[in-house]
């Protein structure tokens, strides 16, 4: 059997989520780390030193310039999405750029024409979507083993874990939104990709920014992405509520960072007709279902694998046969339309229709 050519790759982008992009490129047959980017040089440096990469760069103009690197991670916060997502696009490489696509539909359309003009795969980290669970469901609903599916319900709610509070993550024009862009696109994505996609119609939403805008008073149990910045802003909302129509099934759901309820919880409710699953986020699954007057609740143990690892093998496989992502930009701009509308609802305080 040939040998499998490893595709040389670079990461822009050594935070949090440039680590984990970093691990599964290491781990993975199809690739091969060659080069990192970060503007704090100690944080390329450090990633570089853990998976003895040959370059660690401060520039990501300068490993563009590198013709042997074929595809690239773009882990930035998201108003780099689109101009550094482009800009690899225009230098050739295949791109696999973190979650969200953009700040809004315009700047994920512009990333899209991209990917056409210059010919190369812009893959979305759209994670959920390599789940073996978040598939196995998918194929449910496919299958129509729970009949016709009606309604979905969300949820993705903690106690007090804004990230980073005054920094990017809490600053509207570097972020675009604060929970529902950043948790509720996993899980309305998530949705959508199990339902097939249905055309999504309009959105009804709350968005309140209650509990962050006193920075200082902000008590909290957790922040990823910390420790505070004072200095900065909190102009994002931490806690949401709504309900897109599609033209198939609604989908409900309630989000928050933060809010006064001690509990948090994260799951998906699919109900259908002939019967209803129960996801809890990132594990395991319930079927709910009945026959002959008999009620039954079945828990499926299935063989689930890392869907990081997975996500990262596939954009390497299919940046090398041409095959079509499961996370492809054509198949994600849908959330992000719902993530526009959800925005336009809330800033309008009425239903407004999906464009």
């Amino acid at each position: 059997m040939a040998k499998t050519r490893k595709m040389k790759c670079a990461i822009i982008g050594c935070g949090t989520i440039g680590n984990t992009h970093a691990d599964g490129y290491a781990a993975s047959p199809y690739g091969e780390l060659v080069c990192v980017v970060d503007l704090v040089k100690s944080k390329a440096e450090a990633v570089a030193a853990k998976h003895r990469v040959p370059q660690a760069l401060t520039d990501y103009r300068a490993m563009l310039k590198d013709p042997t690197i074929e595809a690239v991670s773009v882990c930035l916060p998201n108003y780099l999405h689109a101009p550094v997502s482009i800009a690899c696009l225009k230098a050739g490489k295949h791109v696999l750029c973190e979650k969200p696509v953009a700040l809004n539909v315009t700047q994920a359309k512009a990333m899209q024409a991209a990917a056409r003009r210059y010919r190369r795969l812009l893959a979305i980290g759209v994670v959920n979507r390599f789940h073996d669970n978040v598939n196995a469901i998918r194929d449910m609903i496919r299958h129509q083993e729970l009949g016709q599916v009606y309604h979905v319900h969300t949820v993705f709610t903690a106690h007090r874990s804004i990230p980073g509070l005054g920094g990017w993550f809490t600053t509207k024009s570097k972020a675009g939104g604060g929970v529902m862009i950043d948790w509720g696109v996993h899980f309305i994505d998530l949705i959508l990709y199990c339902l097939d996609f249905p055309t999504p119609v309009s959105v009804s939403g709350a968005a309140y920014a209650k509990l962050g805008r006193n920075m200082r008073d902000y008590a909290y149990t957790g922040m990823w992405a910390g420790p505070p910045n004072f200095d900065g802003v909190c102009d994002v909302e931490e806690s949401v509520s709504g309900l897109i129509r599609t033209k198939g099934p609604n989908i409900a759901f309630e989000g928050a960072w933060a809010r006064n309820i001690g509990k948090g919880d994260m799951y998906i409710e699919f109900l259908g007709e002939k019967g209803g699953v129960r996801l809890q986020y990132g594990g395991n699954f319930t079927v709910y279902t009945s026959r002959d007057g008999a009620l039954y609740e079945i828990q499926p143990s299935l063989r689930v694998g890392s869907m990081f690892q997975s996500e990262f093998n596939s954009f390497l496989q299919c940046a090398a046969t041409g095959r079509k992502s499961p996370a492809h930009i054509d198949t994600v701009i849908g959330t992000q339309r719902v993530l526009d509308a959800f925005y336009l609802s809330a800033k309008k305080n009425r239903e407004v229709a999906v464009r």
